[in-house]
Parts: structure tokens; C-alpha cells; sequence
């Protein structure tokens, strides 16, 4: 059974870092591409960064040069360093996979707030 469970969101000043960590389970973690998306209230999911098995990355442009995505295999843990943050980064970020079979995975998402 496949499990991402998301962890690391919360209240940030703008200008400030936050870590998001997801952890994997129910699959082969290490030959699998993942993303991490987010939801603003009243918008649609977006994507946010996707990471493939042997660690090339891509950034939507939103964020760009301020985050940066990860993975450890030996941990089964995709992360989502999140750096010069903007009150526009407020929103649920999820962690996200798509099986071999098509099959979209998705973790309960953690809340990250900009504010001052």
C-alpha cells in the first residue's frame, strides 16, 4: 500500500526557510520520479518541482532559484528546501507519485503560511 506522509510545513516570515520532508512507502522508492505540488485557497493544485530516480530536477518558475528539491533513497524521503519564501508561497504542499499503472498517489499535505 502506498503512503507518502508529508511533514515539515508551518508559519514562516517572508524572507525566511522552511524544509518540507515526505516520506515513502508501498513502493520501490529509488526508481521512481516524485513532485511536490501545492494549493492555494480558491486556485488550482500546481506544480511545484518534480525529482526523477537518478536526481535531475525541474522548477515551476514561481520558484525557481528559492527552492530546492531532494531526495535520499536510503531513506525512502523526498525533501522540498524552501528559501526566501513570499507570502504567494502560502498554500497545502503535497507529495505526489504516479505508479507504473498510471495510478496518482498523493499525501495528506502540510500547511505552509508566509506572514508577518
Amino acid at each position: 500500500q502506498v503512503q507518502l506522509v508529508e511533514s515539515g510545513g508551518g508559519l514562516v516570515q517572508p524572507g525566511g526557510s522552511l524544509r518540507l520532508s515526505c516520506v515513502a512507502s508501498g513502493f520501490i522508492f529509488s526508481i521512481n520520479s516524485l513532485d511536490w505540488y501545492r494549493q492555494a485557497p480558491g486556485k488550482e493544485r500546481e506544480l511545484v518541482a518534480s525529482i526523477t530516480s537518478d536526481a535531475r530536477t525541474n522548477y515551476a518558475d514561481s520558484v525557481k532559484g528559492r527552492f530546492i528539491i531532494s531526495r535520499v533513497n536510503r531513506y525512502n524521503t523526498m525533501y522540498l528546501q524552501m528559501n526566501s519564501v513570499k507570502p504567494e508561497d502560502t498554500a497545502v504542499y503535497y507529495c505526489h507519485f504516479v505508479s507504473r499503472y498510471r495510478d496518482n498517489y498523493w499525501g495528506q499535505g502540510t500547511q505552509v503560511t508566509v506572514s508577518s
